[in-house]
């Protein structure tokens, strides 16, 4: 007997899920965070930044003996006192020469350094690296009176070159810890590669690591350029002739004992913050890069 099947019975089609409610515009997620709660502290933070670069553009601007908030008339009369016959012409010349031979200095010796605590192994490593890290302990100050002796018995007193090689020294430290840390977060197998396809070690280094390494060497110049830009002690001391001096030394001798020119020392510091400004503009996106990178080991 020959049965007919019986035809499947279409089920009926289920309702799709309904979409979930639109959340209305009044309403907040409770982890959200409102913005008045992010808005205000930055704004705090930015009115108390601002102010005094807002003052020091007002000592700078607006004429001696005035007393208006605002810089109108404005004079660029204290640019042209300091420049001129305050010799902050030969200051700015002296600190470009002094930052820019510390930066190339600096980058240099602790490329070489980092890399070798990066990739080799001997037996003072760890005691290597204790040393740098207790460096950073000692303040500046404590190192006046050794160098000084050093740089006066190798008659280097009243010389840029001294200033540099301090500026140096201070630096390396720390940037030979950020070079190495930043080294070792590039795969050692690039290397390998190199060597295997007939580079030696060196042009290995310099073909594959090295334009990896761009954010960690401008961290590291960028960081040496500004400290020694700004620092006061070491020329201070090891300077003193007044064509030899820097920005910093030349703010103070902007200082009398009984009165301050204010319009002349607002304007010296504008120069002095300038190029430290445009620098940092600059770099900001890669000094980010090379200092977090720097920071920590992959």
């Amino acid at each position: 007997m020959i049965t007919k099947e019986a035809a499947p019975v279409a089920s009926a089609p289920q309702a799709a899920d309904p979409a979930p409610p639109r959340p209305k515009k009044h309403q907040r997620a409770w982890d959200e965070v409102p913005r008045w709660h992010i808005y205000l502290p930055l704004s705090i933070y930015l009115l108390f930044t601002l102010i005094p670069f807002y003052w020091i553009l007002l000592f700078a601007l607006r004429p001696s003996g005035s007393t208006s908030l605002v810089p109108w008339p404005m004079t660029f009369d204290h640019f042209e006192k300091v420049w001129t016959e305050r010799s902050f012409g030969t200051y700015f010349e002296n600190s470009v020469l002094v930052g820019v031979a510390t930066l190339v200095m600096t980058t240099l010796v602790a490329l070489a350094g980092g890399y070798a605590l990066a990739r080799f192994n001997f037996k003072v490593k760890r005691a290597f690296m204790l040393g740098l890290l207790c460096s950073q302990f000692v303040p500046g100050a404590l190192l006046l009176v050794p160098l000084f002796e050093i740089f006066a018995e190798l008659q280097m007193i009243n010389s840029l070159t001294s200033v540099i090689i301090a500026e140096t020294v201070f630096q390396l430290p720390l940037s030979i810890i950020l070079i190495s840390n930043f080294i070792k977060n590039v795969p050692y197998s690039l290397e390998e590669a190199a060597w295997v396809d007939g580079c030696n070690r060196f042009t290995a280094f310099r073909i594959v690591v090295l334009p990896l390494l761009r954010p960690g060497l401008i961290a590291v110049g960028s960081f040496a350029f500004v400290h020694s830009w700004n620092h006061f002690l070491f020329a201070l001391m090891f300077l003193n002739n007044q064509d030899k001096q820097t920005i910093p030394v030349g703010l103070n001798t902007l200082m009398g004992a009984d009165s301050v020119d204010l319009g002349a020392l607002a304007a010296g510091g504008i120069i002095a913050a300038v190029p430290v400004v445009i620098v940092f503009a600059f770099i900001q996106k890669w000094l980010i890069t090379g200092f977090s990178a720097g920071a920590v080991k992959g």
